[in-house]
């Protein structure tokens, strides 16, 4: 199995586009990207605006390898209402575009279904799982996006070939019982996981959810997991490392590397967003 992060947080733009391959199968989750629009009051910087393109032009290119696409919710990071000629003749597993779901996503998901739904094979993944050849691809029930349901919900993928690889989607960290609980129960080897919000720690993240958190990431250590990719919300804080001493160290005691989409990739850290006031003081 080829795990490959297209386009994180970690490099440059927020997304957590994913491909997968195994023997069977070409995988892409989440095919978008977008901006912060807002980040210590500045619009994004023309640095952002330029990566953003190159990861866009890096997800059309595996976009063409790929045989099943998964959407697992309709913010905008996470799918694009403006490329959706990626989808023609693909099968494309939504998050329920009406269950356990918030009105803005509802409203989301049914304008995107308009656009691909005479060109794309739809099929609700929520809480559902397919086997094509040796491949076993679960999805999870729909989980809260993030701490609570505010934000609506998101469903958890599950490959499994001759490795398997766990995707997330943005649960922040997973400080919910029903998130690390479904998590816990594929043992998965490697999890690409949506960070805690530490950038907002004590603001919209409460110090409450982040210990949470952390303690939940010790116990998914110990259940076999090889390799945990951090990103997203995470990596939008320039300082995450010395936020997440305590995991670290629980990736030394428990053998697991712990990581971020550009580490894993062998790319350097290009954390542009929490760079932006950097960015524009280099323009004086």
């Amino acid at each position: 199995m080829k795990i490959i992060p297209i386009a994180f947080d970690s490099m440059g733009a927020r997304s957590m586009a994913t491909f997968i391959e195994t023997g069977d199968v070409g995988i892409l989750i989440d095919p978008s990207v977008a901006l912060g629009p807002k980040r210590y009051g500045l619009p994004p910087h023309q640095k952002e605006f330029e990566k953003m393109e190159e990861l866009w032009k890096s997800i059309e290119d595996f976009s063409r390898g790929a045989d099943i696409f998964v959407i697992t919710h309709y913010h905008y990071d996470h799918h694009s209402p403006e490329r959706t000629h990626i989808f023609r003749n693909k099968k494309v597993f939504i998050k329920d575009p009406q269950n356990r779901i918030n009105y803005s996503q509802k409203k989301r998901a049914g304008h995107f279904i308009s656009l691909i739904k005479d060109s794309a094979d739809i099929v609700t993944a929520d809480n559902t799982r397919i086997e094509i050849g040796n491949t076993l691809i679960e999805f999870s029930p729909p989980v809260p996006h993030g701490t609570d349901s505010k934000l609506g919900y998101v469903v958890m993928v599950y490959v499994e070939e001759r490795d398997s690889l766990l995707f997330t989607s943005d649960v922040e960290g997973a400080s919910l019982n029903e998130q690390i609980g479904w998590m816990a129960e594929k043992d998965a080897k490697t999890v690409i996981m949506d960070g805690p919000m530490t950038y907002m720690l004590g603001y919209r993240y409460s110090s409450e959810s982040f210990q949470k958190s952390i303690d939940n990431l010790r116990r998914l250590m110990g259940s076999g997991l090889k390799h945990l990719v951090l990103d997203h919300h995470l990596t939008r804080d320039i300082a995450w490392r010395e936020k997440m001493v305590d995991v670290f160290a629980a990736g030394e005691e428990f053998g697991v590397s712990v990581l971020s989409a550009a580490e894993f990739s062998g790319e350097k850290e290009l954390l542009l967003e929490a760079m932006r006031k950097d960015l524009y003081r280099e323009l004086g």
